[in-house]
């Protein structure tokens, strides 16, 4: 099963390394890491560099397809040459996933049309704008697109979508595996939960970036 992780200059580094962790780890699993072009891509902060092997012309028909985040995707909502491929990538993939503001790209692509939907929760309210219906849930499956909340729950996205792949048992030794047992020191992790100085913190950081 060939697994096409989209990436680009100012992508969030977990968005696309955590579900990466999981899906590498399914049995007959291929990983691609495909760009509009093949090369290095810095992430959100710079300081980290991702290779892509693979330009969007090398692989035309992915199973899966999984879209990250951060604000170097808001460039991707308007480059054809990205939505084209992702619109044809998804007629035939098997599922069509994203992550984080990742889910605006497969917005801006027509695929989010009539579906329920997710992304960062400062950015939920933009997802009406492409005819999703916007769920604040941590990940939201609706036929063969699943998307993800913010950043880390692209761990989460990735479990489920292997489960629907492998199975329970598999998914779940994956996740014992990577060791996925999340305590954090604080219950932040929501807007529901974060008080109201901590959410403008966020909200008045640094333009363009969620998290």
């Amino acid at each position: 099963m060939q697994i096409a992780i989209l990436i680009f200059d100012g992508l969030t580094a977990l968005d696309a390394i955590g579900p990466y962790e999981v899906l590498s780890r399914l049995p007959g699993a291929e990983l691609r890491i495909v760009a509009k072009e093949a090369g290095l891509k810095r992430t959100d902060t710079g300081a980290l560099g991702m290779k892509a092997d693979l330009a969007l012309d090398d692989l035309e028909a992915p199973e899966v397809v999984l879209v990250p985040g951060g604000k170097g995707s808001r460039p991707l909502m308007r480059d054809p040459e990205v939505l084209e491929w992702l619109r044809s990538a998804h007629e035939s993939s098997t599922w069509t996933t994203s992550v984080c503001t990742g889910a605006l790209v497969l917005g801006a692509a027509g695929i989010l049309d009539g579906k329920r939907a997710t992304t960062h929760w400062a950015f939920l309210d933009h997802l009406s704008e492409f005819g999703a219906e916007p769920v604040a849930e941590r990940v939201v499956e609706d036929g063969k697109v699943i998307t993800a909340a913010g950043v880390s729950a692209g761990i989460d996205m990735a479990l489920t979508l292997a489960a629907r792949i492998a199975g329970d048992k598999v998914a779940q030794a994956i996740q014992l595996g990577i060791e996925y047992d999340p305590d954090p020191p604080f219950d932040a992790g929501s807007p529901s939960k974060a008080s109201s100085e901590v959410i403008e913190m966020v909200r008045t950081a640094e333009p363009g970036r969620p998290s």
